[in-house]
């Protein structure tokens, strides 16, 4: 370089060795700004197999958008956050009790002792996240564990959705008592998970809300198939379900029409995973060009920006 550089100067006189220092530090710095390592999030659920659903296309997300990403999980289906803390409980008391280690083997606190996570989300269970009650005192007894295991970690709640207006039954609201509808279930949840994060201190991350920002727009609202033959269906006719963000209706391994208005379909599980990179990265997942291929070119468009709309509040 010293030999290219003083050649040049005889050549051309010294300003082109200013502007040739000048090119040399500009490509550099571009370099080292794209090769810069960037640091690994890791990320804890505590959750079920709603958290599975809205983390189900996070890793493709992160990667697109150059996010390294690592996902630990205490996962068990419909499980609450009192039997979350039962279970922790157990193995705090003794950690040889089997009822203690639900995880796979394992409890609690050894998962989380797995190296350092940078943030640890916890939830209610769908049946209870209209019913406050239902939270106290275990969400804010799994939140001092947490804080005592991983003190340097930032605490989220992942506030669950609605089911599907057509659900036969929603969310309890007090006890022995239900929600009537999707909207009442909405609100109910969304007030509970408001109440009990602004007591923990802790953010939410609003899957729930991007679901009724859907499901409550005239244009994207789920319509039951009033024209499908529910009595006698044919296999593999189904029920137009255009815009749900449910499971819905399918067929079962003995071809026996199938109903789940409460888990998330590939549109819902995407939806919650547009949300939750938008909240743990700080960007808009609209320029994100991932779509799971179930998921229409126009449904696409539909979410990111909702899922921007919603997170974008929060910030």
């Amino acid at each position: 370089m010293r030999f290219n550089i003083i050649h040049t100067a005889r050549i051309f006189g010294m300003s082109a060795i200013f502007t040739l220092l000048f090119a040399t530090i500009c490509f550099s710095e571009s370099f080292d700004s794209k090769t810069a390592k960037v640091d690994t999030l890791r990320l804890f659920l505590i959750g079920n197999s709603f958290s599975q659903n809205a983390t189900r296309y996070l890793p493709q997300l992160a990667t697109e958008g150059g996010h390294p990403l690592k996902i630990g999980r205490a996962e068990l289906g419909g499980c609450s956050l009192q039997r979350h803390w039962e279970i922790a409980e157990a193995a705090e008391k003794n950690p040889d009790d089997p009822k203690g280690k639900a995880y796979g083997g394992k409890s609690l606190r050894q998962l989380l002792s797995a190296g350092t996570w940078d943030v640890v989300t916890i939830q209610q269970n769908s049946m209870n996240s209209g019913d406050v009650t239902t939270y106290s005192p275990y969400a804010k007894k799994l939140f001092d564990l947490i804080r005592s295991i991983q003190p340097k970690a930032k605490i989220v709640m992942h506030q669950t959705w609605a089911y599907r207006s057509d659900a036969k039954q929603f969310t309890q609201t007090a006890d022995k008592q239900f929600a009537t509808s999707a909207k009442e279930m909405w609100e109910k949840s969304r007030s509970a998970y408001h109440t009990v994060s602004k007591d923990l201190g802790i953010p939410l991350i609003p899957v729930g809300d991007a679901f009724w920002k859907i499901n409550s727009d005239p244009a994207t609202t789920y319509k039951p198939d009033v024209n499908f033959d529910f009595k006698e269906p044919q296999s593999p006719n189904l029920p137009d379900q255009t815009y749900s963000l449910h499971a819905g209706y399918r067929y079962d391994n003995s071809q026996k029409l199938a109903f789940d208005a409460n888990h998330a379909n590939e549109a819902g599980c995407f939806l919650g995973g547009l949300v939750w990179y938008s909240f743990l990265f700080k960007e808009s997942p609209v320029k994100l060009k991932f779509r799971p291929e179930k998921v229409s070119e126009e449904f696409d468009v539909i979410l990111k920006k909702t899922a921007q709309e919603v997170t974008s509040k929060k910030r």
